[in-house]
């Protein structure tokens, strides 16, 4: 059962917010959903689940991206669930990048973490169970995309599970975290020192492992501050080139990590998933 959080008229359409009890977390989720008129009309429509970035909750790409005018024309349905489970008996760390906020879309193997940290089994099979069970889903046209660590989670996610999202796309996404600081620090908290089980969940390490049949969608910010430490889009290239990979690596000249730079794309992110999904 969901419960209905909040409901606002939008472009002819709902931007809806819904919280449940997760069966994957052992705790109260909430996530964001759009949908187009055509959906509250009850016809099946496409639709893209949005994975936000360290920090953030549905809220920050619900209120900022301005992603509810393009689905309302495009007649998709996006679904933006949080970045981690909350709660006062939720482990958490003091650092950003780590703990609530920051829950990698992965499945904690780790004491104290893997008591709740299941993201991956909620984003890959409760969410889009939610999904096709409340709102009018087409099954076979869901796609995924995020931006900073939800862009390492779509990549990720749709390395993993072909089966179920059919288009991913990311902004500025963590492609590598098995060598940059951000992901080796979650994936020691979260999966535990043997770095070749971090490689499950490492965009690069997956697509020379497992290859991928469709094409993928990414931009970057090219005054992103992060670029060089964090983010390195040149291994992702490098992996889809060397597997023969259709990626789209678009380094977006004078734009940095924020949401200023989210809102400038989505609109043809949300675009070229369409094309693809329909």
């Amino acid at each position: 059962m969901i419960d209905l959080v909040s409901k606002y008229r939008c472009f002819d359409g709902e931007q809806r917010v819904y919280r449940h009890q997760s069966t994957a977390t052992g705790t109260p989720m909430e996530f964001a959903v759009y949908l187009p008129r055509k959906a509250l009309e009850g016809h099946y429509c496409a639709s893209v689940v949005y994975l936000s970035g360290l920090t953030c909750t549905w809220e920050n790409v619900v209120t900022k991206a301005g992603a509810q005018a393009a689905c309302a024309e495009l007649g998709l349905i996006f679904v933006a669930p949080d970045t981690s489970p909350r709660g006062e008996d939720v482990a958490d760390d003091e650092a950003y990048d780590l703990g609530q906020g920051a829950g990698f879309y992965i499945n904690a193997t780790q004491a104290p973490w893997s008591e709740h940290y299941k993201m991956e089994t909620y984003v890959a099979r409760e969410l889009t169970r939610i999904m096709s069970d409340n709102f009018p889903v087409e099954l076979s046209a869901i796609g995924i995309m995020g931006h900073s660590m939800g862009g390492h989670g779509a990549i990720t996610l749709a390395l993993k599970y072909p089966e179920l999202f059919r288009s991913v796309s990311a902004f500025s996404p963590i492609v590598n975290p098995c060598d940059v600081p951000w992901g080796r620090k979650a994936f020691t908290a979260y999966l535990g020192s043997d770095e070749a089980v971090w490689r499950g969940h490492d965009s690069c390490a997956l697509i020379k492992e497992k290859g991928f049949q469709g094409p993928m969608l990414v931009d970057q910010g090219g005054r992103d501050t992060f670029i060089e430490e964090q983010l390195q889009p040149w291994a992702l290239e490098k992996a889809c080139r060397e597997a023969g990979i259709d990626l789209t690596l678009r380094l977006q000249a004078g734009y940095d990590h924020s949401y200023y730079f989210v809102s400038t794309f989505i609109s043809e992110h949300l675009g070229w998933h369409s094309a693809n999904l329909t």
